[in-house]
């Protein structure tokens, strides 16, 4: 399904806080997601919100019930990792300073289709006229041997460098992006292979990805003219949504809950999303 390719921003508020320093439990940026998502079902205009987490490992739903995930979780956490099994779909994810994370909130009328494909497409959409401001182009379809791999992987040169997933509540919807910016996207790709070795040890074949490093790469390793940071190209996604938005006049601040309230929020998400016999 082909979409209109900026409408769909005219009334959209970005929430940039990758600058901003992060939570040291990675749940709390899903949980304000989960809350925003929740505002935006109840008649508040869309987001884009924007962030990045030091040293976090996400693990999808069926990620965490591997034979042995609970294990290899604590190993990440001894590492230093906060470990969360995400709401959204998709399979593991390891974030540091140098992946861009973005999210878009739309209720789920704005789609018109219950075609997750569409609401993919608006996240392609937006990257890719973010790396085209650094002068290239790039592909979606399904990378063999990445981490996270799906229908929308979005590659240069053939290698994976972001990974979209989707989270629908009943009148919102969350599409979820991680962006390797800067750094080595086989290095982050070994720690998730370690990650698989560990926790699925004796399952079946296929129960999980078969990562290989070399299929990963950054958008520093692709060498985009002009782009020397995570920072700057969290700066070209905010820019791209706020000039589509103010063509359709200026959007409204985006109204925060308290910390107390997204930390509880977290804490319902890793409650309610927990290993099947460990809680994180």
């Amino acid at each position: 399904m082909r979409i209109n390719e900026l409408e769909w921003m005219a009334d959209m508020r970005v929430l940039d806080r990758t600058r901003e320093p992060a939570a040291a439990d990675v749940a709390e940026a899903f949980a304000l997601d989960e809350w925003l998502g929740r505002a935006v079902g109840g008649g508040e205009p869309p987001i884009c919100h924007l962030w990045r987490h030091p040293r976090a490992f996400v693990i999808g739903s069926k990620d965490s019930r591997l034979p042995h995930a609970a294990e290899a979780a604590h190993m990440l956490e001894r590492a230093g990792y906060s470990v969360l099994v995400r709401s959204s779909g998709g399979a593991a994810v390891p974030l540091d300073l140098g992946v861009v994370n973005a999210s878009l909130i739309l209720p789920i009328t704005a789609s018109g289709t219950q075609d997750f494909r569409a609401d993919f497409e608006r996240m392609y959409v937006l990257i890719r006229r973010a790396t085209s401001l650094y002068g290239r182009g790039i592909e979606r379809g399904e990378v063999p041997g990445s981490y996270c791999p799906g229908d929308y992987d979005l590659s240069l040169d053939g290698l994976k460098f972001c990974g979209i997933a989707q989270r629908r509540q009943l009148r919102a919807m969350i599409v979820q992006a991680f962006v390797v910016v800067e750094g080595s996207g086989a290095a982050r790709a070994r720690l998730v292979r370690n990650f698989y070795e560990v926790a699925g040890a004796g399952a079946q074949s296929g129960a999980y990805p078969d990562v290989r490093p070399e299929t990963m790469t950054s958008l520093e390793e692709r060498a985009l003219a002009g782009l020397d940071s995570a920072e700057a190209f969290a700066d070209s996604l905010a820019s791209i949504v706020r000039n589509a938005a103010e063509d359709g006049g200026r959007p409204s601040p985006v109204i925060l809950p308290d910390a107390q309230a997204i930390a509880d929020m977290g804490q319902e998400l890793r409650t309610r999303y927990m290993m099947s016999e460990n809680k994180f």
